[in-house]
């Protein structure tokens, strides 16, 4: 993927609307943060139900119906015809922009569910959150300070095996070796704001919806550490 191949491009944050589950107020909440809104395949349908403008639509189109993608000025509906990749795969590639708000993407269908996740770390160097019922769902970046209070739930799940430090949790990750099939890090919980420092891209981190403005924000700080692009 080429900075060619972008369809959308903004210096603020876009909203990605998929056609999973979408609960009361998660639209409003995204396009609040990240106003532009884009569409992945059947999401199309969300956004028209609920009055919103999209810039884009993106996907493969084989679940976004005729009578929606009719309703869509042409120039703004882009087909990628290859099955090698899920619509959050194309369409999250294909923006260039600060941060990603996933709508829709959590919920429903559980292989969906997994393949967003799976997209997040085969791309660290696109930060995106996705937005749950409960929940947000992120790829841990190298270093960050999260916006935790005492108690909050912070949940770690390892993708490949992963190493790192932490400051401020209750139960500390320092010289602990996670990974699938082996040592997970769900229900840890804060005791304040929460340091992370992660050793390698493949590291989920789950917190409490009401954290995503905040971390967005610090997502956006111009000091804020990324991950480069797979090799």
């Amino acid at each position: 993927m080429t900075t060619s191949d972008h369809i959308v491009r903004d210096h603020k944050p876009v909203t990605l609307l998929g056609g999973g589950e979408v609960f009361e107020g998660d639209i409003g909440a995204a396009l609040a943060l990240a106003p532009t809104c884009v569409a992945a395949d059947s999401g199309a349908a969300l956004a028209l139900a609920a009055g919103v403008e999209l810039a884009a639509v993106i996907g493969d189109f084989d679940s976004a119906p005729a009578e929606v993608l009719a309703r869509i000025p042409s120039e703004r509906c882009h087909r990628v015809a290859e099955q090698e990749s899920t619509d959050f795969d194309k369409a999250l590639t294909r923006i260039d922009a600060p941060l990603v708000l996933g709508v829709g993407f959590t919920g429903a269908r559980l292989d969906h569910q997994l393949a967003a996740f799976n997209t997040l770390a085969t791309y660290p160097d696109r930060p995106c959150i996705l937005l749950g019922a409960h929940e947000i769902v992120l790829l841990a970046p190298p270093r960050i300070t999260l916006p935790t209070g005492a108690g909050d739930v912070v949940s770690l799940m390892p993708l490949a095996p992963v190493t790192g430090r932490s400051r401020r949790l209750e139960w500390p990750i320092d010289g602990l070796d996670f990974a699938p099939g082996g040592r997970v890090g769900t229900s840890n919980r804060a005791l304040g704001p929460v340091a992370l420092e992660m050793d390698g891209p493949d590291m989920l981190l789950i917190l409490p919806r009401r954290l995503m403005a905040p971390l967005a924000a610090q997502l956006l700080r111009p000091d804020h550490a990324q991950w480069p692009a797979r090799a």
